[in-house]
């Protein structure tokens, strides 16, 4: 059995309006949307999740890397690893947009971060969705990533840090 082909996974995110445009044509409002010296934060519900209450998202387009977590809607909830995804990152004085290059990590908290997407991400490359140069950015982002947060035990806010980015991860609800 053989992966299915996804194309693409562009997404738009209007600094001004506080909206994500999604590859599939699909908007959402964010609750969040701020510019960081690091990078742009935004948060936004997930009400078709009835797991996750919201889902908040941290561009780092220095380390080419987009850092998800999935914020649950029960405060007894198992939380969801956070996902580190290379993602190619253009942006102007009004937009981001960011090119997923369909290669990630899951990191759970206390335990050794994985890759995660592979079987995608090879039939992408096979299927010629993702050209050599995106592979070899994803390829690279990625391993180097896993390395990094290796030398600080797998913990994401230690290597945030380590990268000269001192917010907290995962982030706190606003109130």
């Amino acid at each position: 059995m053989s992966a299915v082909i996804t194309p693409q996974l562009v997404d738009v995110v209007d600094t001004f309006t506080s909206v994500r445009n999604y590859s599939s044509g699909t908007a959402r409002q964010l609750t969040t949307c701020r510019v960081e010296p690091w990078g742009l934060r935004t948060e936004c519900p997930t009400p078709e999740d009835p797991f996750s209450e919201c889902e908040v998202t941290w561009l780092l387009p220095d380390l080419g890397l987009r850092l998800t977590y999935h914020r649950p809607r029960s405060r007894h909830s198992r939380s969801a690893p956070s996902v580190l995804t290379a993602v190619r990152v253009q942006r102007d004085t009004r937009s981001w947009r960011t090119t997923d290059l369909l290669l990630g990590l899951a990191v759970p908290g206390g335990t050794t971060a994985r890759i995660v997407r592979s079987e995608e991400f090879a039939a992408a490359v096979a299927g010629r969705v993702l050209r050599a140069p995106d592979a070899d950015l994803a390829l690279r982002t990625v391993h180097r990533t896993l390395e990094e947060i290796s030398y600080q035990r797998h913990d994401i806010s230690s290597w945030l840090s380590s990268m000269g980015i001192y917010d907290s991860w995962p982030p706190m609800p606003e109130i």
